[in-house]
């Protein structure tokens, strides 16, 4: 899952930089480093929320 989610961010990054993709917040080629950031909170919230379900060993 969080891959998947990575990828998915990476992606919309390249094509952020490539074009703009004019959404609220993302109006500039400079913009990109959002989404990364987006992409690693994303991913680092996913491995807090699955480690607290673990069992204890």
């Amino acid at each position: 899952m969080t891959k998947i989610v990575l990828v998915f961010f990476a992606a919309v990054a390249a094509i952020q930089v490539i074009k703009p993709l004019g959404w609220p917040g993302l109006k500039h080629r400079r913009d990109a480093w959002k989404l990364a950031a987006g992409g690693f909170l994303l991913t680092v919230m996913a491995v807090i929320v699955t480690a607290m379900f673990q069992p204890s060993a």
